[in-house]
């Protein structure tokens, strides 16, 4: 049959061939010459027809004259209200004049070269309507050629990428023949598929041809500038001070080496540093005796294709930030939560208790990478772990209900021959608490412990007896001595002190206290409720303490003078972003239902406010002196920056708000909700005052993203559809359904991960969620993009080309929910989701100096392993 169908189709063709000249007689048209062109009807008089022959199809090729006028059609394609696909209706995509002459955006066509398409109905039907001047002979012969392509166009696929439906023909319901897809244009539109639904975007006039763009990653590059915020919402053995003085702590996949007293900026002078080797979150960290290596330890993940990442252990420096050993890759199962070097010999050896059900507890050989001890500890969660620092064959643990003491003989350091005995701690006459979260050993080898009752129960060693449960069947057993109530509710951190003392950390009443020796308390101070309770502290330099919260603020001072922040952060998911039109500040908000403006250049936190519902998205009015909120629950909040007073509070429907937008003169408020709708608002020139304009209605889903025209007549609009629509505020908040005539507007901003502009941002195979939020930088030459993989990517703009090479940037242990530009573009900020991290990126110029952290990829891939921010 396919053969058969192949003749046929060989048929047709030299039929054709032979039968053209005549058929364009018969029906009136001269036959197309060198010296007499013609043109059918809808297209210019100054295009040639030639016919060219291209396997079992004939297309008549189209060439255009380059033209004095102006560029574009004088009558475009209609556009009704749905945006993803073309408009239905009598004229044809053929119908208008073009002296643009764009080129193929597959690159296979010239510049300058329309293609246009005869489907085989319409064909057939010049056919028909011209054959009654023809002999009875010669019907025959016709039926079998109309036959004959009815065959052939089983085998066709057109190499258009437009058409007049907008869809694929061989997806099209309405097949190749139906009066949507007439014509097939090239040269005025591309088209990129998402779900298999198919979106069309129409060319500039201005761009003769694709290949004209630039092409290759852009000459700008991104080095992480600063970290905003801190893990101690959900962590532990999160907070240490190096013997350089600088405080390590970490927050999604960065560990950041933070110096109070050194560089400019920041808080008291502050400056960072950063780890970033990890390929997913930090979970813990231990810092080696020495003061200058450092182990931190990731959870599990996933990579871009769904591929599991193995939990890891790194041992690093932290002068040379260069990684000195990963251990127990393969070895740990979902991620590693708690380390701790051995103190009595230097540090050679590193304990690891992972998060699986068992929870592994292994030794390692630091200087090999080698394991030299592994068992199951138990199947409650594990805490902390540590090793005497007295005796390195002894291991304490502690967690939920238990606190066990390990005995380890080394098997003189060969791998796999050493042994693990456990012996439990026996609580005897004292309650048991349900948590052990922390413990310290003394310099004369007890060890005390906090718990969640509030209790700190000091611990030593004694002669156990056959009465005594526990396990181990040794002689000897750990036991306690002394109790002392210490807080109200359960204590999360223990320190002790160079001086002897030892510093306690309540939860419930957020207390610190210094105790001396027999546990009396010395000293004590409280901190400030919104601040948190305290997770962690640790000792700096002199008297100075770091205390780490739980509402991911990391605070300086002492117990005398009281404590104030020197990092802050938010708490959940982060959604709102937006930067100051004149200053380099920016402002953010998420599920924590806080509202944060932070200073750029001084790193740190301006204000902040309790919204009492959850923050999606912000804009600043072009003045600075308002800013918008949207809120999930349809109600939206303008604010005075500087009396942070709300000075408007509306509500549009009952559905989340997804984006907020000011047009650039001020005079609207754009608000893009959940509801499938586009509120528009009058704004007074301060923006403390708003009224109703008009809504714009036409999305059959939810608004995802907008942009303002830079006359402020305009909005550029796409939805959870994947709709591209384009509305005339100015005349009435009218849906545009000529999308064609808005191919040269100038945008102000642009944000909508949908356009022309930017389609080559998208990665093959995208599921249409991959791209959460778009930046044009205010120069217009590159456009940064955060994804659903953890990532920061760099384009050139415009990125018209597919299969865009970028530079990628890792660091993010979440998905990347927003990217903005500062007013300047000296820097992009970007927020991570669930893991409530901020990152402030410094833009380097092509000849910037800086160090080179990435490398052209088109897929999220490793960031090096540091970078010297000071």
């Amino acid at each position: 049959m396919e053969l058969v169908k192949a003749a046929l189709a060989e048929a047709l063709r030299l039929l054709r061939l032979q039968a053209s000249p005549t058929s364009l007689q018969d029906s009136g048209m001269p036959a197309p010459t060198r010296d007499s062109p013609a043109a059918p009807p809808g297209l210019p008089p100054t295009c040639t027809l030639s016919l060219v022959s291209r396997g079992t199809q004939t297309e008549t090729e189209v060439e255009m004259e380059p033209s004095p006028g102006p560029p574009g059609l004088s009558n475009g394609p209609p556009d009704p209200q749905g945006g993803s696909e073309e408009p239905s209706g009598t004229q044809s995509e053929g119908g208008g004049s073009s002296s643009s002459g764009t080129g193929s955006p597959g690159g296979t066509g010239s510049p300058g070269i329309l293609r246009l398409v005869h489907p085989p109905q319409r064909s057939d039907t010049a056919r028909r309507n011209s054959s009654s001047s023809s002999s009875p002979s010669e019907r025959p012969r016709q039926k079998l050629s109309r036959k004959a392509a009815s065959s052939a166009n089983l085998l066709l696929r057109s190499g258009s990428t437009e058409s007049r439906c907008g869809k694929d023909p061989l997806s099209s319901p309405g097949g190749p023949g139906s009066r949507r897809s007439n014509y097939n244009l090239e040269g005025i539109s591309v088209k990129m598929f998402l779900r298999g639904r198919p979106i069309t975007m129409y060319i500039p006039s201005g761009i003769r041809s694709l290949e004209e763009l630039p092409s290759g990653p852009p000459p700008e590059t991104l080095s992480l500038d600063w970290v905003y915020g801190y893990r101690g919402r959900d962590s532990r053995s999160n907070l240490f001070v190096l013997r350089s003085g600088e405080v390590v702590y970490f927050i999604a996949c960065v560990v950041v080496l933070y110096r109070p007293g050194g560089g400019p900026g920041g808080p008291g002078g502050g400056g960072q540093r950063h780890y970033r080797g990890h390929t997913d979150c930090v979970r813990c960290l231990a810092v080696h005796p020495d003061g200058v290596r450092v182990a931190s330890g990731q959870t599990a993940g996933v990579d871009k294709d769904g591929k599991p990442l193995q939990p890891v252990v790194h041992v690093w420096d932290s002068e040379t930030l260069l990684k000195l050993q990963e251990i127990g890759l393969g070895a740990f199962e979902r991620g590693v939560g708690a380390l701790a070097f051995s103190v009595a010999d230097q540090g050679a050896f590193l304990c690891v208790v992972d998060d699986s059900n068992e929870h592994m507890l292994s030794v390692w050989d630091c200087s090999r990478g080698t394991k030299l001890a592994e068992i199951k500890s138990t199947n409650d969660s594990v805490l902390a772990v540590g090793f005497s620092p007295r005796d390195s064959s002894c291991i304490v643990t502690s967690g939920k209900s238990h606190v066990h003491f390990w005995n380890w003989s080394g098997g003189a350091g060969v791998p796999g021959n050493g042994a693990l005995t456990r012996k439990q701690g026996v609580f005897g006459k004292y309650k048991k608490p349900k948590f052990i979260p922390c413990f310290v050993f003394l310099p004369d080898g007890d060890i005390l412990t906090g718990d969640s009752e509030g209790n700190i129960l000091t611990w030593g060693r004694s002669v156990s007896d056959c009465k005594t449960p526990g396990r181990g069947g040794a002689k000897e057993t750990y036991g306690i001595v002394a109790q002392a109530h210490a807080h109200e509710g359960s204590i999360f951190a223990l320190c002790l002190r160079r001086d002897g003392t030892v510093l306690s950390g309540g939860g419930r009443d957020r207390r610190l206290v210094q105790w001396g020796p027999g546990l009396v308390a010395l000293q004590e101070t409280e901190i400030p409720e919104h601040f948190g309770a305290v997770r962690a502290i640790a000792e700096g330099l002199g008297s100075e303490l770091l205390v780490g919260t739980t509402k991911n603020a990391l605070l300086r001072g002492d117990l005398a003078q009281g404590f104030s922040p020197v990092i802050q952060g938010h708490t959940d998911e982060l959604w709102g972003l937006c930067t100051h039109p004149f200053q380099n500040r920016f402002l953010t908000c998420g599920h924590d239902r806080q509202l944060c403006l932070w200073d750029g250049e001084g790193h740190a936190l301006a204000w902040s406010i309790d919204l009492k519902e959850t923050g999606l998205c912000a804009d600043f009015h072009p003045s600075g002196a308002a800013v918008a909120v949207g809120l999930n629950t349809g109600r939206w909040l303008v604010l005075d920056t500087e009396t942070r007073e709300i000075v408007s509070d509306f509500t549009d429907g009952n559905e989340q708000l997804s984006v907020v937008r000011y047009s650039p003169d001020g005079l609207y408020l754009a608000i893009g909700s959940h509801d499938n709708m586009i509120y528009i608002y009058s704004v007074s020139s301060d923006g403390a005052k708003s009224s109703r304009f008009g809504r714009c209605v036409g999305h059959s889903s939810f608004i995802t993203h907008l942009d303002w025209s830079k006359d402020g007549n305009f909005i550029m609009s796409n939805s959870g559809d994947y709709e591209i629509l384009y509305w005339d505020v100015a005349g009435g908040c009218k849906l545009l359904r000529n999308r064609y005539e808005s191919r040269d507007r100038e945008w102000a901003t642009y944000t909508c991960v949908l356009g022309f502009h930017v389609y080559g941002v998208w990665p093959d195979g995208s599921d249409g969620t991959d791209i959460n939020s778009l930046c044009r930088s205010h120069n217009e030459r590159v456009v940064a993009v955060a994804d659903d993989f953890c990532k920061v990517h760099l384009f050139q703009y415009p990125c018209a080309r597919a299969k865009a090479p970028s530079l990628v940037y890792g660091g993010h242990g979440s998905h990347v929910t927003s990217v903005r530009f500062t007013h300047d573009d000296s820097h992009l900020i970007s927020l991570g989701g669930k893991d409530a991290s901020i990152f402030q990126w410094r833009v380097l110029g092509a000849g910037g100096a800086g160090p080179a952290l990435v490398t052209p990829s088109r897929t999220p891939s490793l960031s090096p392993a540091s970078s010297l921010d000071v």
